[in-house]
């Protein structure tokens, strides 16, 4: 018996990575070992995790195994929606100019900017004083 294997994608945001992987199924997801429902509980993040199957009509179709590391829960559910994008491109790549027009395979360049010395942050500045 022939297996089909598995389509693997990385999906990455701000300092969140996400291995995500696909399986044909009946639309399990698990996140880390636990149910997505109970990994990301607010509903924005849940939305943000199953839009790349919303947009390609292939809600159900597939089981979803999730490994994510870093970040906090947003910056690992865009991980992870990357990923799930990524993922379902190797499986048919007549889905990128439906994932592309809802820029869903594009990496969200934006990143937390780094606190500069002789600054109490990034941009904040000590109080001045003139006397």
């Amino acid at each position: 018996m022939a297996q089909t294997p598995d389509s693997i994608g990385t999906g990455r945001r701000k300092t969140a990575s996400a291995r995500v992987r696909l399986s044909p199924g009946t639309g399990k997801i698990l996140v880390n070992g636990r149910a997505f429902e109970v990994y990301f509980p607010l509903e924005s993040q849940r939305m943000a995790v199953v839009q790349p199957f919303v947009v390609t009509a292939m809600t159900g179709k597939y089981d979803v195994r999730i490994n994510v590391i870093g970040g906090g829960p947003s910056g690992q559910a865009g991980a992870v929606r990357h990923g799930i994008a990524r993922a379902l491109l190797e499986v048919d790549a007549n889905l990128r100019p439906l994932l592309k027009a809802e820029g869903l395979l594009t990496r969200d360049p934006r990143m937390k900017e780094r606190k500069k010395y002789g600054q109490p942050g990034a941009r904040k500045r000590f109080q001045f004083s003139k006397r």
